[in-house]
């Protein structure tokens, strides 16, 4: 059972997202909190697997709390839910170290999708935000690409195969049944790279794959 903690100031938005949700077995809503704080006081006190964050909230927004959330809970996986088109948000997002990133208008499926992939241990954008990550980094992508090459030397070739995969999106699982090696090893080789490349989540991770040439 996936354990949810849903952070939403809007009341009905947050019945829609708890009807989605209850449409899955494996997903269970263990607390819902109206504004930042309050998300961040639940999150400490429940440690749920995966916090959906809205993004724009009161008292804290979903930017500040998802910080504190992952410092001091850093179990719980977070998913940032936007509307569509705040591009700017996206960077701050993942620079807090949110793995996961959604749109309120998106599909249903996407939000179960993306709750089952980072509560497995890997990173979720929406299609759309992808597209437009991927579009930004396009836009300087020789001068980065020799950075991310730059970084990518200090990894080892079993690392940089590991990031590899996890730039394609693999769950940790997913690498180890690839790589025909433990799980458990998977996530020393992850929190190994993470340090080496110094980023906070595997989203960023990927990103520096991109660049780097490691994935298309």
């Amino acid at each position: 059972m996936i354990r949810i903690l849903l952070a939403d100031d809007e009341a009905m938005i947050r019945a829609g997202v708890r009807a989605i949700l209850g449409a899955d077995p494996d997903l269970e809503v263990v607390a819902e909190a109206g504004d930042g704080r309050e998300a961040v006081d639940l999150a400490i006190s429940h440690h749920p697997d995966v916090v959906l964050l809205d993004i724009r909230m009161p008292k804290l927004d979903g930017l500040a709390a998802a910080a504190e959330i992952r410092k001091a809970a850093p179990g719980s996986a977070v998913v940032m839910l936007t509307t569509f088109g705040e591009d700017d948000y996206i960077a701050k997002a993942l620079d807090v170290g949110a793995s996961g990133f959604l749109l309120k208008s998106g599909d249903p499926r996407e939000l179960l999708a993306g709750i089952h992939a980072v509560a497995g241990g890997a990173a979720y954008l929406s299609p759309k935000v992808a597209q437009r990550v991927i579009t930004q980094l396009a836009g300087g992508q020789m001068s980065r690409g020799a950075a991310a090459r730059d970084r990518i030397g200090a990894l080892t070739e079993r690392e940089r195969e590991v990031l590899a995969l996890v730039g394609a999106g693999l769950s940790n699982a997913e690498i180890a049944g690839r790589l025909y090696i433990v799980e458990g090893t998977v996530k020393a080789y992850v929190s190994t790279i993470l340090t080496r490349l110094g980023v906070r989540n595997r989203v960023q991770a990927a990103i520096v794959a991109y660049e780097a040439g490691l994935v298309a």
